[in-house]
């Protein structure tokens, strides 16, 4: 049975995780920590002009990565939120913000960024806040990570640019994207492939080859990578249609269109969807968990802590039709 939620007097069918993810959802000692370093960071890298905007970016990151890495140290935290101010701040002002209206301006700050990424880090001229900020960001991953882990995050963060750009696109022409195409690009917009690479680099383990190959992994991977975007699709779709304009590409408004169903049946449909992938993700984590290998046990903890964080976003005012603006994606 699905939860509800109201929207504009509607109510709307919502997934019901609690038996895969029932919480409560254990949390790091460092969240306040978390909150204040992120608040010291973007005072060193302004990316929020706006002070209450800012403060509600600190305070949705700092409890979300809380989540996400509830036994990290203190200075992995610390790094691992930043980044995900910085992506999220990234995609708030360069990408919903500016993107649809300028798109050939957000694609020569995202090459500025690919250059970073691609290990060019001559500053440039026109280096902004955010080419200073993820250069600072960058520097710091290479002092944690290993080279196998740097290159696997650098390509993750690569997938986030391009789909911010792909999205921005797509946001006055969503009748063109096509419902498996949104599918394979909604866990990059949403930074949770970016997420889990994170958690490895934070927690210190690394898997191999062989086990990141593996069905269990990869089912459990793309389990939480597609619950995470869907369930954010649901939970964000008041605010997003409340802005006025084009309905933009989510889950919903494509279920509409390709299975020819109202708002109420899309819901449910999604709904479902969620559901079903919430009970895979926990079959393969109790599967894994249970493993001798300690890394794929440690990577089954991390799954589960990564979509429990994302199910926890879910009642956040983030996503309210009047809440506040400008925090985790």
């Amino acid at each position: 049975m699905s939860h509800t939620r109201s929207s504009d007097a509607r109510t709307l069918p919502m997934p019901d995780l609690r038996g895969s993810f029932p919480g409560p959802f254990a949390t790091s000692p460092y969240a306040d920590a978390i909150e204040e370093q992120t608040a010291h960071w973007l005072r060193a890298f302004p990316l929020i002009g706006s002070p209450g905007e800012a403060k509600a970016l600190c305070n949705i990151t700092a409890h979300g990565v809380a989540r996400v890495l509830p036994t990290a140290d203190r200075d992995g935290v610390f790094l691992c939120a930043d980044l995900f101010l910085w992506l999220t701040a990234f995609d708030d002002v360069h990408g919903e913000a500016e993107g649809g209206r300028d798109t050939a301006r957000l694609v020569r700050r995202i090459s500025h960024c690919v250059h970073l990424l691609a290990g060019h880090d001559e500053p440039a001229a026109d280096d902004d806040a955010y080419i200073a900020a993820l250069r600072d960001l960058l520097h710091r991953f290479r002092e944690r990570a290993t080279p196998a882990q740097y290159l696997r995050l650098t390509a993750h963060l690569r997938d986030n640019l391009f789909g911010i750009l792909w999205e921005a696109h797509h946001l006055d022409r969503p009748d063109q994207v096509t419902l498996s195409d949104y599918c394979a690009m909604r866990p990059h917009t949403v930074f949770v492939r970016t997420v889990m690479a994170t958690a490895e680099v934070a927690l210190r383990y690394e898997l191999t080859e062989d086990q990141r190959a593996s069905t269990a992994v990869r089912e459990l991977e793309k389990a939480v990578a597609d619950l995470a975007g869907w369930i954010n699709d649901l939970a964000s779709y008041a605010k997003e249609t409340d802005r006025g304009g084009p309905t933009p590409p989510s889950l919903p408004t494509l279920l509409i269109r390709h299975r020819e169903c109202d708002l109420e049946e899309a819901f449910r449909l999604a709904s479902r969807m969620c559901e079903g992938q919430a009970s895979t993700a926990r079959l393969r984590i109790t599967e894994l968990a249970a493993n001798s290998e300690n890394a794929l046990a440690d990577h089954a903890r991390a799954m589960e802590a990564v979509a429990a964080s994302y199910v926890w976003h879910i009642g956040h005012a983030r996503y309210d039709s009047f809440g506040e603006v400008g925090a985790m994606q």
